[in-house]
C-alpha cells in the first residue's frame, strides 16, 4: 500500500465552488458490495436517504460550528497578513496559521482590519507569543469568541476561489451547528435540512450529535509515501454519555450506527480506541483498521492523497472506493466541500 494507491485525476471543473439552491437537492452514490465481493453503484438524490433507513436506526451528526477564522491584518512595517486559525486555545488565544511576506518573530505586533468600516470599528493589534511550526499562538486583547465576529469571515476551503458571502455565511454551517470552534465544516452533514430531520425522526430514525471541531489540517494532504510516517494533526471532540448507551442498544437491536460525515465517525472510534469520551484525537485510520461503533457512513468525495480518502478505504474497501470515485467523475458529480455525497456500507460486526 503506497500513497500513490489513493491519488486520482479529478477535471477541476467538477470541484463544487458553490451550493446547490437547497441542502438536499445534491446527489447521493450508494456504494455496496455483494457477499461475493462484487461493487455495486446507485446513483440517488440526497433526498431519497429518507427510503434507505429504517425504523430504530441512529443517525449522529457532528453539531460543531464554524468560527469566522480568516482575518487579515499588516504588520507595523506594512506588509499584509492573513492569519487562519487553527483552534482556539484559551479565553484570548489561538493558534493560528500566518500568510506574510516574512515570518513574524516571537514578541511581534500584528494590527487586524475589521470587517467592514465604521463609527465603530477599528483595528486591534495582536502579539505572536510562541511558535511551533507551522502554527503560531496569538494573544488577542480581549475574549477570542467575542472579537472573531467583528474581524473574521468564514475559513471556505482552499480550492473554493470566492471570497465569502452571505449564502456561504449561511451554507457553509450544517443546520445542527452549535457548539463553536471548528474552522471546516463537517461536510457530508451539509446535505441535511430540518425538514429532512424531521422525516427521520418521524420514521423513528434515532438522532443524536456530538462534537469534533473540525481542524484546517484536514486539507493537508498526506506527503510521505511511507504512510506510517505520516503526522497526523490534532482535534477536539466530546461524546455525550448516551451516545455510548444508544450504540450499544441499537447494535443489540440488529438496527445500523450511521454516521454523518468522517469527523463523526473518529471520534466514536477514538473513544473505542482509548475509552476517553472527549479529549483530543490524531487517530489516522488506513486499510486494515478494525472499525468497532459504525456500521454505515455517509460521507462527502475527498481529496487526492487525503487522511479522509484512506479512511473511507477502509471503511469500504480500496476497490470498491476506487470504483466509486471513477464512476463519480464520469457522471458529472460535484466534489468536495460544497459537492454531492456517498452512502457507504461495510459488513456488520459484534456488539460491544
Amino acid at each position: 500500500m503506497h500513497l500513490a494507491d489513493f491519488n486520482y485525476d479529478l477535471p477541476p471543473e467538477l470541484i463544487a465552488q458553490f451550493p446547490l439552491a437547497e441542502r438536499t437537492d445534491s446527489r447521493l452514490l450508494e456504494v455496496i458490495t455483494t457477499p461475493d465481493g462484487l461493487t455495486r453503484l446507485q446513483d440517488r438524490q440526497f433526498r431519497d436517504l429518507i427510503a434507505l433507513l429504517e425504523p430504530g436506526d441512529l443517525l449522529i451528526l457532528n453539531d460543531t460550528r464554524v468560527i469566522p477564522a480568516r482575518i487579515y491584518g499588516h504588520k507595523p512595517s506594512g506588509g499584509k497578513i492573513e492569519l487562519l486559525i487553527e483552534r482556539i486555545t484559551g479565553e484570548n488565544t489561538a493558534l493560528v496559521q500566518i500568510r506574510a511576506s516574512k515570518n513574524p518573530q516571537i514578541g511581534a505586533r500584528l494590527i487586524l482590519h475589521p470587517l467592514m468600516d465604521g463609527p465603530e470599528s477599528h483595528s486591534i493589534e495582536v502579539v505572536v507569543s510562541a511558535h511551533a511550526a507551522p502554527f503560531y499562538e496569538i494573544q488577542f486583547p480581549a475574549d477570542v469568541f467575542h472579537l472573531l465576529p467583528q474581524f473574521g469571515e468564514p475559513p471556505l476551503p482552499p480550492y473554493i476561489t470566492h471570497r465569502p458571502d452571505k449564502v456561504d455565511v449561511e451554507r457553509y454551517q450544517t443546520v445542527v451547528a452549535k457548539n463553536p470552534g471548528a474552522v471546516a465544516a463537517p461536510t457530508a452533514g451539509l446535505h441535511f435540512d430540518e425538514a429532512l430531520l424531521k422525516q427521520c425522526r418521524d420514521k423513528g430514525v434515532q438522532i443524536n450529535t456530538l462534537t469534533l471541531h473540525v481542524g484546517a489540517g484536514t486539507f493537508t494532504p498526506v506527503r510521505q509515501e511511507n504512510l506510517a510516517q505520516h503526522i497526523m494533526h490534532a482535534e477536539y471532540y466530546s461524546i455525550p454519555p448516551e451516545i455510548i448507551t444508544q450504540i450499544k442498544h441499537t447494535q443489540l437491536q440488529g438496527k445500523r450506527v450511521i454516521t454523518v460525515g468522517t469527523t463523526t465517525l473518529r471520534a466514536l472510534e477514538s473513544y473505542a480506541l482509548s475509552g476517553a469520551s472527549s479529549g483530543e484525537t490524531k487517530l489516522f485510520i488506513t486499510p486494515g483498521f478494525n472499525f468497532r461503533m459504525v456500521d454505515t457512513l455517509i460521507t462527502n468525495f475527498h481529496l487526492p492523497k487525503s487522511t479522509l480518502l484512506m479512511l473511507v478505504s477502509a471503511f469500504t474497501g480500496m476497490q470498491p472506493i476506487q470504483a466509486a470515485y471513477q464512476h463519480a467523475i464520469a457522471q458529472r458529480y460535484r466534489f468536495f466541500s460544497y459537492g454531492d455525497a456517498m452512502l457507504l456500507h461495510r459488513q456488520a460486526h459484534p456488539p460491544l
